[in-house]
């Protein structure tokens, strides 16, 4: 469990972090977004243990991170945004690096190394790092950060300028470690379609200071309820007169939004009732994307 309290961050009288409390159960995704400057690299680097907060405490299991962030290295992965690798190693050579700073058995790193690349479906044969596409580095900076099987996982931006398919690749990567080996993932990303269908549990920040945290149900209803839209086919167009204010047509089919069940249902009433017939209806949430949008007004 991951269990914050009143964390704060000044830089030379700016503050970046503006008391942020929360509490994530273990084996979960927890998605931290906002706009750019609302301090998600920062909180990020805190729970690394890499920053120091200048107030708050912080605890990642059993371990203090604000006492002692240096007993965070056994435990937890870290992937910052930018994947800055040792160029002129192989991948096997870097993995194997990293896993002695680990303290780890050869065995245990060539064992584990042959798992991770079999995995992450990573076949960089004898090719040094700087040789590989942007992609494949991303693939090896997350298997860096598994190589000593951290049970917490803190990632910035994972899939920063990545192609649609290595993106959706690591994001079912990402899920099955999360089901399969019962990690806790934290993660920041600018793609909020693949934080609405990756995470948990989502924290929203402005300007430093966390404005709404919970599920994607919990941040619907906070932010904004579902609406309907409904296609249908009526001839009679008067018995829609006083019911919408205002409908689409095209090629004879008309099409109108509503905003609750109890309208839904009196239209869809009418429609049948008048000798038309619904088509289709879809039911609409607020996106992340809107929600953030709603917040920065």
């Amino acid at each position: 469990m991951i269990h914050a309290r009143s964390i704060v961050k000044d830089y030379d009288g700016f503050r970046a972090l503006d008391e942020i409390s929360f509490d994530l159960e273990d084996s979960g995704i927890f998605g931290i977004i906002g706009h750019n400057g609302a301090g998600k690299t920062t909180l990020l680097k805190i729970m690394s243990g890499l920053v120091a907060p200048t107030s708050g405490e912080l605890f990642v299991g059993d371990i203090d991170a604000v006492k002692d962030p240096d007993s965070l290295k056994s435990t937890l992965g870290y992937l910052p945004e930018e994947s800055r690798l040792y160029e002129n190693m192989t991948v096997e050579g870097y993995l194997s690096f990293f896993g002695e700073i680990y303290g780890m058995k050869q065995a245990d790193i060539g064992r584990k190394s042959r798992e991770l690349l079999k995995e992450l479906d990573l076949d960089a044969g004898k090719k040094k790092i700087g040789e590989l596409s942007k992609g494949m580095k991303r693939k090896v900076a997350i298997a860096r950060s598994l190589i000593h099987d951290p049970d917490y996982l803190v990632y910035d931006e994972p899939t920063s300028g990545l192609d649609p398919m290595t993106s959706r690749y690591i994001s079912e990567f990402l899920r099955t470690i999360r089901s399969e080996r019962k990690k806790t993932i934290l993660l920041s990303a600018h793609n909020l379609y693949q934080v609405e269908e990756l995470c948990d549990r989502v924290m929203i920040l402005q300007r430093g200071r966390e404005v709404a945290f919970g599920t994607m149900d919990e941040l619907r209803e906070e932010f904004g309820s579902v609406f309907y839209d409904v296609e249908f086919v009526l001839e009679d167009r008067s018995a829609l007169s006083g019911l919408l204010h205002d409908y689409e047509e095209s090629a004879g089919v008309l099409s109108a939004k509503v905003d609750d069940v109890d309208s839904l249902n009196e239209l869809t009433a009418v429609i049948s009732s008048s000798g038309g017939r619904v088509r289709k209806i879809e039911s609409h949430y607020p996106s992340l994307e809107e929600m953030l949008v709603k917040i920065g007004r």
